[in-house]
């Protein structure tokens, strides 16, 4: 896998993809499963694996995180770049840099703890984590309390971050004061956007970030590149036309849970077995969004094996 320094190069060679980890029914982290989802997104194109949120890497245990890091390894090759997470709270992430330190991950994400925390407080804890570790990280931002486009811009200035998943929802994404200022003191080489196909137009051709992370990806690999490739090529036309095939499955995903729907999504659709949700989250037993979201999935399917 890749174990060289993050470039920014590197946030715009894939989709960055945000893939569920499944679980077999004892909660142990399925080798057989994983590796069908990771085949399928690599035969669509995709080359960077980001486990974070829709991996519940924010409830995964210390004590199983060394395993799980050599899982993540096994399933790549050598040209492809896995990004474990660590945290969201300052303990358990200082615990697992300190595992991390030892093995050739290029880096690593810092989940975002919304409480307790203030931005003064998160910008030393990842100065501090920075510095365990000996490597830079990716900041995950979700919101306009965690840090401020300051205390971001200098972080990234100062080596602490190689990266910055940007991921605040706006009604309209291309209205963004806080994302306008931190591209105003940070540049955009180094900040990708975060919440999937959605907001990427807005995201990729206005505020010029530099790539894209997505859940649905998983479903629609070979989907979400076309998109990918058609915004670096500045066929807006192109990339509109793919986003609406995603919206169904986006829309449920919005509507009822992101984590918890693609993590059926990719069960309903027959690309691998998930498994259960690892606690505290459960999974959807809903049997009408159950339905809907088979449909939704199965259908964005067809449309990726046919494009």
């Amino acid at each position: 896998m890749k174990t060289s320094a993050v470039t920014s190069a590197d946030l715009g060679k894939s989709i960055l993809s945000v893939p569920p980890l499944a679980r077999s029914a004892d909660f142990s982290v399925s080798d057989a499963e994983n590796q069908k989802l990771v085949n399928h997104l690599k035969q669509g194109g995709v080359s960077t694996f980001m486990y974070g949120g829709n991996a519940n890497f924010y409830n995964i245990s210390v004590g199983e995180y060394d395993g799980v890091l050599t899982q993540l390894e096994s399933w790549v090759g050598d040209d492809d770049w896995v990004i474990p997470s660590i945290g969201a709270d300052y303990g358990k992430a200082l615990d697992q840099v300190n595992i991390l330190k030892h093995r050739d991950f290029p880096t690593a994400m810092a989940l975002p703890l919304n409480f307790p925390s203030t931005p003064k407080g998160v910008n030393e804890g990842l100065r501090r984590l920075a510095d365990a570790y000996g490597k830079p990280l990716i900041v995950y931002v979700k919101s306009d309390t965690y840090l401020t486009p300051r205390l971001v811009a200098d972080l990234l200035a100062d080596g602490v971050a190689c990266a910055v998943k940007y991921a605040a929802v706006r009604e309209n994404p291309a209205i963004d004061a806080f994302l306008t200022e931190l591209v105003g003191y940070a540049g955009t080489d180094h900040i990708i956007s975060g919440i999937g196909e959605r907001p990427a137009i807005e995201h990729l051709m206005d505020f010029k970030l530099a790539g894209f992370t997505s859940g649905s990806v998983c479903v629609a690999p070979a989907l979400s590149t076309a998109m990918l490739k058609a915004l670096q090529a500045g066929d807006v036309t192109t990339a509109a036309n793919i986003r609406e095939k995603f919206i169904a499955l986006e829309d449920l995903r919005d509507g009822y849970s992101p984590l918890r729907i693609l993590h059926e999504a990719v069960r309903l659709a027959g690309i691998a077995d998930t498994g259960p949700m690892y606690p505290f989250l459960s999974n959807i037993d809903d049997a009408k969004v159950l339905a809907d979201l088979e449909t939704a999935s199965k259908e964005l399917l067809a449309a990726n094996n046919a494009a």
